[in-house]
């Protein structure tokens, strides 16, 4: 077992609005992320089970495709969001969430995850 301070794990800036850290061991991963007022991810979906939970700013959530309804996340809310579930967000204020997700996201490790490095 290895004791980890967030303090000393870098950051990655993946692109000009958003900035996360990642621990991760072989089933699960968590990930703290700052995003500036604006910032959208894209629609996407991922086999990951996805646990978010917000810290500062609201973070507005789309799923399946439906433009026309959302669920605001507000600092103290959690979400849990099923593997393969359609889903887009927007960043209102400046958002600080972590994500945990199981299994990790290989992508996010690799840094092949082109969609939100636009």
């Amino acid at each position: 077992m290895e004791k980890i301070n967030w303090n000393n794990v870098p950051a990655e800036q993946v692109n000009e609005k958003m900035k996360r850290q990642m621990i991760y061991g072989d089933k699960i991963m968590i990930a703290r992320m700052e995003f500036e007022d604006g910032f959208t991810v894209p629609w996407h979906s991922h086999e990951n089970e996805q646990v978010t939970e917000v810290q500062e700013g609201t973070l507005r959530f789309w799923f399946d495709d439906n433009e026309e309804e959302y669920i605001d996340l507000t600092p103290g809310d959690v979400m849990i969001i099923p593997g393969n579930r359609r889903h887009r967000a927007l960043m209102i204020g400046r958002v600080v969430e972590t994500d945990t997700f199981a299994p990790p996201r290989q992508d996010w490790i690799d840094g092949s995850d082109a969609y939100l490095r636009k």
